[in-house]
């Protein structure tokens, strides 16, 4: 009888703890969703501001045509993005097509001493700065989730209810040589 108790016992250890594992997994997933919604109030943010700044930008830069297609372009498919995977990956382009953009405005100094133009750069510098932030705690949830999702024991209950590694949101590998050229200035 005691054996019996002791067994009913464990068992009762182990499906606690495999709960406990479970609930952790799902806390991790709902803590990364939730990471990115924040980025995408941001986003939403970013998304109504771009059509006005390459509006205001495309009276200075008419032959510019094809980086402001590119804004426009990667804008619409973030914007059509559904899953977190497709938005990450969309934002990504759209943040290179952006780079190459104020790349290609620098050469207009009459741009960059207009009211509106100013305003609507500071304001997406602003949004920039915002969902860098957000970004970064983005991934950090991302890393537990990951962390969890690959470390034993908790693996093998991921496995079995279908959690598996998620991607961070990072700089493609075609930009990254961009990013890393330190700038440079003049007067």
């Amino acid at each position: 009888m005691v054996i019996v108790i002791v067994i009913v016992v464990i068992l009762a250890l182990v499906a606690m703890w495999l709960v406990g594992l479970y609930n952790r997994l799902v806390k991790l997933r709902n803590n990364r969703e939730n990471a990115y919604a924040n980025i995408d109030v941001q986003l939403k943010q970013r998304h109504d501001l771009i059509p006005q700044l390459v509006a205001t930008a495309k009276g200075y830069a008419a032959h510019e045509k094809t980086v402001f297609e590119e804004v426009t372009k990667a804008r619409a498919a973030a914007m059509s993005a559904n899953t977190v995977n497709e938005k990450v990956l969309a934002e990504n382009q759209l943040s290179s097509a952006l780079a190459g953009m104020k790349i290609a405005l620098e050469a207009y100094p009459q741009l960059q001493a207009d009211k509106l133009f100013v305003k609507l750069q500071s304001e997406i510098s602003d949004v920039e700065n915002k969902l860098a932030a957000v970004r970064r705690f983005f991934n950090s949830a991302t890393k537990e989730l990951n962390n969890a999702v690959q470390t034993f024991p908790s693996n093998i209950i991921a496995g079995m209810f279908g959690f598996q590694k998620e991607p961070m949101i990072e700089i493609p590998e075609q930009d990254r040589q961009q990013y890393e050229k330190v700038p440079e200035i003049s007067f």
